[in-house]
């Protein structure tokens, strides 16, 4: 049995909460009560999560904390997670993930703004939407996402993979604006609609504009029409991950296939006025 988070009484009354640290990497070796009297914050005080929260369980062979009820004011869930896993059954805060190095956290429903920003390493998967800034840096530092996947089965907001310097971000559903700002490295999968001014500034790296996108911005130079056989590898691995586009989810039936190898790709050079080392890809028919 893993150890089992339940807000008490659907935390009526409570405006936000920081879990922040409270990891399976962080837990272990502590029984219930001195995981109750670690302190997080509530309301920007400092409290026992015992106040807010029931704690039962174990941390079991798996090392696997379940988050189950409503989480969406709960924050920093996952954050700084090393290794383990955790699972909410519901919504999520903001910064789920974030700064994460290892480990998996899985979310069933909706996430707030930055989901798994500056992470380094691990796997994040959400089965719901993303907020802004996803996989994103923080205002003011130099790189966001630096290694570790990213799937977010349905949409995300503005800026999704900012400044992201490794790693695979993968969104089923349409992305908004500036997805893969002035991205330096690492790849950016967007199957629903990609917002305007995507990749703009980006250094290196690759956006891959699955879905009915058109061609990105006048600072790229379109080059050849093709098939890459890079798409296929990264195709397998997202379907391994669970990855599907949003609008083709069946609960009762296997994923689809992509089908990446059978469809025809434009490669865009850019973005110029940085370097031109980029890729952004735009599928054909």
């Amino acid at each position: 049995m893993p150890l089992v988070i339940l807000p008490r009484d659907g935390l009526r009354g409570t405006g936000s909460i920081d879990l922040s640290g409270i990891t399976p990497d962080r837990l272990t070796g502590l029984g219930i009560p001195a995981i109750e009297r670690i302190g997080v914050e509530i309301d920007g005080r400092r409290q026992p999560l015992a106040s807010a929260f029931v704690v039962s369980g174990a941390l079991d062979d798996d090392n696997s904390i379940e988050c189950r009820g409503e989480f969406s004011r709960v924050h920093g869930i996952g954050a700084g997670m090393r290794a383990g896993r955790i699972e909410v059954i519901g919504a999520v805060g903001h910064r789920a993930g974030a700064r994460m190095a290892g480990g998996e956290l899985v979310i069933a429903g909706n996430a707030g703004n930055w989901l798994a920003a500056a992470m380094s390493g691990g796997v994040v998967r959400i089965a719901g939407d993303a907020g802004d800034d996803a996989a994103a840096a923080f205002p003011g530092e130099a790189n966001g996402v630096t290694g570790g996947l990213i799937v977010i089965t349905g949409s995300a907001g503005r800026l999704a993979a900012a400044r992201m310097r490794r790693g695979i971000v993968a969104i089923g559903g349409d992305c908004g604006r500036g997805a893969g700002f002035e991205l330096r490295a690492g790849t950016v999968v967007v199957a629903g609609m990609l917002g305007r001014h995507a990749g703009l500034g980006m250094r290196r790296g690759s956006i891959i504009a699955a879905g009915p996108s058109t061609a990105p911005g006048p600072t790229f130079q379109a080059g050849a029409t093709w098939s890459p056989p890079f798409l296929t590898l990264l195709e397998r691995r997202l379907l391994a991950a669970g990855f599907s586009p949003a609008a083709h989810r069946l609960a009762s039936s296997p994923l689809p296939a992509l089908n990446w190898s059978r469809v025809s790709w434009t490669q865009w050079h850019g973005e110029t006025v940085s370097g031109g080392r980029g890729e952004f890809w735009v599928r054909g028919a």
